[in-house]
């Protein structure tokens, strides 16, 4: 009688072990998809700041690239700032100064250049976005480069031209910057 007491018992008891293996595994499975999940997502961030970077670099370069041939052409910096949001001429393929836009190599352009005056006329005047009164206009390079498309960047630099002058070798810096070695 005592054996069927006991089996009788274990009759309810059928089945909770594998109820309560299956919850733990199901735990155990929703967990790691949450852990996939984020490590997916710091994948993500961390690919999107990188290729942010690298495009902002990119931009930056276009500004180094150009920042002399800029300065050397700025006469030419009206008939530029009718090229607006364009290039313009003097710093696009076929100028005598021609810049390279390739910076990787790869054969085809990573940044583009355009130019924008700055708002130099004084309060009554209209503004005049095509006319550079004052020798200051913002140089503009916005990377393009197909392998960084998701994450545009664009770098605005204000360039002057103070013209040429006399370099003193013991002024503040020296000649050519050799730290006032007299």
């Amino acid at each position: 009688m005592t054996r069927v007491l006991t089996s009788a018992r274990r009759a309810g008891e059928r089945g909770s072990a594998l109820l309560v293996t299956l919850v733990l595994v199901g735990a155990l499975l929703a967990g790691s998809a949450v852990l996939v999940l984020l490590q997916m997502t710091s994948t993500r961030s961390t690919d999107m700041t990188r290729t942010g970077l690298s495009a902002l670099y990119c931009a930056e370069a276009g500004l180094a690239a150009a920042r002399a041939t800029m300065l050397a052409n700025y006469t030419q910096w009206n008939t530029g700032l009718g090229a607006f949001p364009g290039e313009p001429a003097f710093l696009g393929a076929g100028a005598p100064n021609f810049i390279s836009h390739d910076i990787d190599g790869d054969g085809s352009p990573d940044f583009v250049l355009s130019m924008q005056d700055n708002e130099d006329e004084l309060f009554p005047a209209a503004p005049q976005p095509l006319v550079d009164s004052d020798l200051k206009v913002f140089l503009i390079s916005r990377c393009i480069s197909p392998k960084l498309l998701d994450n545009p960047k664009e770098v605005r630099e204000l360039i002057q031209f103070t013209g040429g002058g006399q370099c003193y070798q013991s002024q503040l810096g020296g000649c050519g910057g050799n730290g006032n070695n007299n």
